[in-house]
């Protein structure tokens, strides 16, 4: 007799279950799953070498891309590891300064890291001549030669792709200095040379794929004059510059770090490390034509069988903070449910299983705080976005004897505080917060500033999601207002605080950041303090004593999605996106960049 069964077409049944495969040499690569997809892939080259023999800029760090959703076919595909640079040679022979090698899955190719540039005795390049920073994934530091010139660093993103897989090198420094720039990492450039001092390596970029976060591709760091400071090794697996005669460090392997700078004629730039290739598949069970009663049965008690109600999303949604000019940069527009203060607890989503794109914006740019048509471009912080939520970015603050207070730059999430030279009473305002209006209120207002141009001139400070911005008084800038406190992520951490204002004289003091500390501080001396990322920020307020000084830049907004354990949550790209558990057990997912949300 036949064995009994329910007969239907092929069916693929997603599960949770993940099979990470990480290639840390060459090799070959078959799908575990029947899908035609594969949701994750991370490809890092190899890093640079230090430059060398003598004086020596940091190595670039390998190329880092990472995709969702790559296509792929069933059959094996060839992996390609690339080796990091050799080390070069002494001055008496060997091998110049090498590039990193590529990594390769499909058609996604990582560039090699650039080399650090060199002066003097490597054997293809005479006596007192530097060599170029190489250029790859990211860029080799810069050097001075002893001619008194410095080339120019390595480019990063070399070729170009679309995101940018690496940045610059650093410079090195003109003589009488000498010290090597580090080399640029994936997640920022290499820091030029001062001093005698040898810039560090570029930070690279952390990526959860393996199921923990790692961070790749750092640059190497840049060589320093005699005992001096040498440049530290770019977190991501850079190594690090040489000082007082000695070899630079090498990358650490597997990573893509640069190679840091030597410091000696005998001795030699670090080697860079090697890449790594590192691929995330989902494993669903792929059904055959035929399924057993049990099978069937198992299937419908998981729930994977039934629809499913929609689910009920906590979020916070922060836009990017307004940048500073006189005026502290309102804070970035705050909304939230139920982690915050009570008063400004908006209302849960309820979203049905999908995909969705999440919007995170980016900070304002700060103006200088002068009475010109150039100075009256502090920008408007960018608008962060979650399916029906948007969270208008923070004002930009106004420029002393600023007449364009009603431009649509001031207003925003929270409003940018006023420019000094408040004896016009057309002057006397600050930007309006919660525009465009919501309920509970995103922001507040921006402060009102104070003085005609004499001693006693001050700008206000910016509004912050907690309160209005200081108004300016008699020789004091108005401090930026405050932000509020938010656990969903477990601790509470404060958001959304306005910048400070910017002292017009000696006599007048600066505005201080917002109490919760997410504003930049205002000056009256120097250039007004950057929000800090991800918190939605303003930017603080540049002062005006022996010129005029710009404003901050506003910080970055930053999106936080909380989600019942029933469903199942994925989200790209890395490292735009970082998955944790809440203390209550629900799934949290914190977007520091846009990306996507797919819930299922």
């Amino acid at each position: 007799m036949a064995n009994g069964g329910i007969i239907g077409p092929v069916k693929v049944v997603c599960t949770s279950s993940t099979k990470v495969t990480t290639f840390t040499s060459s090799g070959t690569f078959q799908k575990k799953n029947c899908t035609s997809t594969i949701p994750e892939v991370m490809v890092v080259a190899g890093g640079g070498a230090g430059g060398g023999p003598d004086r020596g800029g940091g190595g670039g760090a390998g190329g880092y891309r990472t995709a969702t959703c790559v296509t792929a076919p069933t059959g094996a595909i060839t992996v390609t590891v690339g080796g990091g640079a050799t080390q070069p040679g002494n001055a008496s022979g060997g091998t110049t300064n090498q590039s990193g090698n590529a990594s390769t899955f499909l058609t996604i190719t990582s560039a090699g890291g650039g080399y650090g540039s060199w002066a003097c005795g490597s054997p293809s390049v005479p006596q007192g001549v530097s060599a170029q920073g190489g250029s790859g994934g990211s860029g080799g530091g810069g050097v001075t030669s002893s001619g008194g010139n410095h080339p120019s660093k390595g480019s990063g993103n070399t070729p170009p792709t679309s995101p940018s897989q690496g940045n610059a090198g650093g410079e090195g420094c003109n003589l009488p200095c000498s010290a090597g720039g580090g080399g640029g990492g994936a997640g920022a450039v290499g820091a030029n040379a001062g001093s005698n001092n040898g810039g560090a390596g570029g930070a690279g970029t952390a990526n959860d794929i393996t199921g923990s976060s790692v961070t790749y591709a750092g640059g190497g760091g840049g060589h320093a004059l005699g005992s001096n400071t040498a440049g530290g090794a770019g977190p991501g697996g850079g190594g690090a510059g040489a000082t007082g005669g000695n070899r630079g460090s090498a990358g650490s392997a597997n990573t893509g770090g640069g190679g840091g700078g030597a410091s000696s004629s005998d001795g030699g730039g670090g080697a860079g490390g090697s890449g790594i290739v590192v691929i995330s598949e989902t494993t669903p069970k792929c059904a055959s034509g035929v399924w057993s009663i049990n099978d069937h049965f198992d299937q419908v008690k998981n729930s994977e069988w039934i629809a499913r109600t929609n689910a009920t999303i906590n979020y916070m949604v922060i836009a990017g903070g307004g940048g500073g000019s006189g005026g502290g940069g309102g804070a970035g527009g705050y909304r939230a449910t139920g982690f915050g203060p009570s008063p400004l607890r908006g209302t849960a989503l309820s979203l049905p299983a999908g995909v969705y794109t999440v919007t995170v914006g980016a900070g304002g740019t700060g103006a200088c705080n002068a009475d010109n048509a150039n100075c009256n471009s502090s920008k408007k912080g960018n608008d962060s976005v979650l399916s029906t939520i948007t969270s208008a970015g923070g004002g930009g603050g106004l420029q002393w004897g600023s007449t364009d207070h009603a431009q649509p730059f001031v207003d925003g999430g929270s409003g940018g505080g006023g420019g000094q030279r408040a004896s016009d009473p057309g002057f006397n305002v600050g930007g309006a917060g919660n525009t465009p209006p919501t309920s509970p209120a995103q922001g507040n207002n921006g402060g009102i500033p104070c003085g005609s141009g004499g001693a006693s001139g001050a700008s206000g400070g910016g509004g912050g999601a907690g309160a209005v911005g200081g108004n300016a008084s008699d020789g004091q800038a108005g401090a930026g207002g405050v932000g509020v406190p938010n656990n969903i992520l477990g601790p509470a951490t404060s958001y959304a605080g306005g910048g400070g204002g910017g002292g017009r004289n000696p006599q007048s003091c600066a505005g201080g950041a917002s109490p919760c500390c997410t504003g930049g501080a205002g000056s009256k001396t120097a250039a007004g303090a950057v929000g800090t990322v991800n918190t939605g920020g303003g930017g603080g307020g540049g002062g005006f004593c022996g010129g005029y000084k710009s404003g901050g830049n506003g910080g970055s907004g930053i999106v936080i999605v909380k989600v019942p354990v029933a469903y199942t949550v994925a989200a790209s790209p890395t490292p735009a996106r970082a998955l944790s558990t809440h203390p209550d057990g629900e799934q949290l997912v914190k977007f520091t960049a846009s990306g996507t949300l797919t819930i299922s």
